[in-house]
């Protein structure tokens, strides 16, 4: 006979849950989790920076430097073909290109490169292969420019100091520290190693990660277009005046976190105006990353005058341009006309992993008034 629902309902069987199979269905529930994202590190974790206290370079010696852009086709037949399109993002700086491979020029090509970016001092390029063509390649490209600068507090790659390695993640936040922690705000204007006797020229910058929701760009300014700005009678009283340039500070900010010092730190005098050898162009050449006084002045006034440059530098936001990266950038730049600053925007969660070749150039000539 079967049984009444009296009967079943009074002889119910007792359930045991298991707490673990449990804990995974509400792990499994992923309208109530959110899963965070996993840090798979650098995508190109070749070029992670390194730093080796025992490594030390001999002190940088003179050479002969004639610069590509000398013998460059005015026309530029090599670099600018027909497929390439080109945005001019000021008058005074910048263009972005698409349609050439850095990697696929002749050697006519790369000498117009040189010429293209004197004349517009930074150039962007777009959807480029230069970061997977491996580090011996990389490095003989930029040799073309001149040699390669080794940067004597940065990280480098193992092997190859001729990287300049830029990092920052979460638990890498050097730029900061350096450009001043209690800052309100870390803009920092700078022309790369300006101390050295011989300082870059072209310049190459490359971008491996970057923070996914914007931010990380770089500020470039043109120092030709400033010096133009100033009045004719100021621009005689600078012309012929020399300035300072010290690696004091950098090496001592190495050594307080205990990093490297591969080179001693050097102070070198240069032009405050300075003329470009291929354009002829004449620059302010100041930074306030590097300059720190102006020889024959006294205290006060080489303060006084370097503030006021560096005023005028930092708020020409007329003759300045934000360059922005996406996957497959490489920025070229011209050291001598320029100056730039990094702008640390974005969420310290987020990486920013770039790497710079730096060719040295010319002793700086100094402008005739």
């Amino acid at each position: 006979m079967a049984p009444s629902v009296a009967e079943i309902t009074s002889t119910t069987t007792e359930v045991t849950v298991d707490p673990i199979q449990a804990a995974k269905a509400k792990i499994q529930d992923t309208s109530k989790v959110e899963e965070k994202p996993v840090d798979k590190g650098p995508a190109y974790p070749f070029y992670f920076p390194y730093f080796d206290v025992n490594e030390k370079f001999p002190p940088t010696e003179l050479f002969e430097h004639s610069d590509p852009g000398l013998r460059a086709d005015p026309k530029k037949p090599h670099l600018l073909t027909p497929n390439v399109t080109t945005r001019n993002i000021s008058p005074y700086l910048g263009t972005e290109v698409t349609g050439v491979q850095l990697t696929e020029l002749t050697k006519e090509g790369l000498d117009e490169l040189a010429l293209y970016v004197a004349e517009r001092k930074v150039v962007i390029f777009r959807d480029q292969n230069f970061k997977d063509i491996g580090p011996d390649a990389q490095i003989e490209f930029a040799k073309h420019f001149g040699p390669i600068q080794r940067h004597p507090t940065s990280g480098n790659v193992k092997g190859y100091p001729e990287f300049h390695v830029v990092y920052r993640d979460a638990a890498h936040d050097r730029f900061r520290e350096y450009a001043g922690a209690n800052r309100a705000n870390h803009t920092s204007w700078h022309s790369d190693v300006s101390y050295e006797k011989q300082p870059p020229g072209t310049t190459f910058f490359f971008i491996l990660d970057q923070p996914e929701n914007g931010g990380g760009d770089t500020l470039f300014l043109s120092r030709v277009e400033a010096y133009k700005r100033l009045s004719p009678e100021f621009q005689k009283r600078l012309e012929g005046l020399r300035a300072v340039h010290s690696a004091v500070y950098q090496a001592e900010f190495s050594r307080k976190r205990n990093g490297p010092v591969r080179r001693e730190p050097i102070e070198t005098e240069h032009p405050l105006v300075r003329v470009h050898p291929v354009t002829g162009e004449k620059a302010l050449y100041v930074n306030q990353g590097f300059t720190k006084s102006i020889v024959g002045f006294k205290d006060e006034e080489s303060e006084y005058l370097l503030k006021f440059l560096f005023d005028h530098l930092s708020k020409g936001a007329d003759f300045q341009i934000r360059a922005r990266y996406e996957p497959g950038t490489v920025v070229v730049w011209d050291n001598r006309v320029t100056a730039h600053s990094a702008t640390p925007d974005y969420a310290s969660n987020f990486r920013r992993h770039a790497v710079r070749l730096t060719p040295q150039a010319e002793v700086p000539v100094e402008a005739k008034a």
